[in-house]
């Protein structure tokens, strides 16, 4: 994952969709914009069994303020269009900690019932403490067509992949073992287990702005949805700029969703927050 930062760093990549200025010549135009994203992550994590155990835990993410998420960030974002075709790539890597509100909710048990999944209820007065450490890729690339294109608004369709990556690792403290009728413990009362997963997902959306009056600010947008490793994954993204003699400041509000089927790490899990960028045109 670290070599994944590295190169997130290093190349073109989160999503203005404000204006490209208009040139022309014809020839390629081209926007680079780094900024910053600060979301909380939100769903369940569906472990394998850990080494030694009998049991599989399911461990809920809960929301929480996100400067208490954030360890580490790089975030960038790029475009390169000629007339009505273009090619949109985002980087987004990632360093979280959520440690003040998660438990584990359920293990599912395959002692008493071989080969049969049975979920056993975790209550949350048995949680101590969980704290989950995240280490999160994402990097999309799609090439788009320009359905609309004015001095106050543009509409691109887009088609494309995005790749997730994740690095996950959960610690927790109960007050007690869980065990099974039988008294076969299924999860210590404290312990750690680690998973990771690469997702490859198509996915197809839209993008565009629409200019507040005849001043110099916008609405930037942006929308995908897809699947393939995934279920079902989308983004969606909405925001405020304003143009200056160096570029636009954009401001906005971003939220990404993953859900994998019933054996996948990622439940119903998602990143949710605020961000800000300034994009440069060239």
């Amino acid at each position: 994952m670290r070599i994944c930062a590295a190169i997130l760093v290093a190349t073109l990549a989160v999503a203005s969709g404000a204006a490209i200025a208009q040139d022309d010549s014809g020839g390629w135009q081209f926007s680079l914009t780094p900024y910053l994203w600060l979301p909380t992550i939100d769903g369940r994590l569906n472990y394998s069994a850990p080494p030694g155990g009998g049991g599989a835990p399911d461990i809920e993410v809960g929301p929480t303020e996100w400067l208490d998420l954030l360890n580490i960030g790089a975030l960038i974002s790029g475009t390169a269009k000629k007339g009505r075709y273009s090619v949109y790539s985002d980087f987004v890597y990632l360093s979280l900690t959520s440690k003040n509100d998660g438990r584990v909710v359920s293990v599912d048990d395959n002692i008493t019932v071989p080969g049969v999944p049975v979920p056993i209820p975790v209550s949350a007065t048995l949680n101590a403490n969980t704290r989950t450490d995240l280490d999160g890729l994402v990097w999309m690339i799609a090439g788009g067509f320009s359905l609309q294109e004015s001095e106050s608004s543009s509409l691109d369709v887009i088609a494309g992949v995005r790749y997730f990556s994740t690095d996950v690792t959960t610690s927790w403290d109960l007050t007690v073992d869980i065990t099974t009728p039988g008294g076969t413990v299924v999860l210590p009362a404290q312990g750690s287990i680690a998973s990771d997963v690469d997702i490859w997902d198509g996915i197809i959306g839209v993008r565009g702005y629409s200019k507040i009056g005849s001043g110099k600010w916008s609405v930037p947008y942006y929308v995908d949805v897809g699947a393939g490793d995934s279920d079902l994954t989308w983004n969606a993204m909405l925001g405020l700029s304003r143009e200056y003699g160096w570029g636009d400041l954009v401001i906005a509000y971003r939220h990404l969703d993953y859900d994998q089927d019933a054996n996948g790490l990622l439940q119903n899990f998602s990143f949710s927050g605020p961000g800000i960028g300034a994009r440069f045109n060239f």
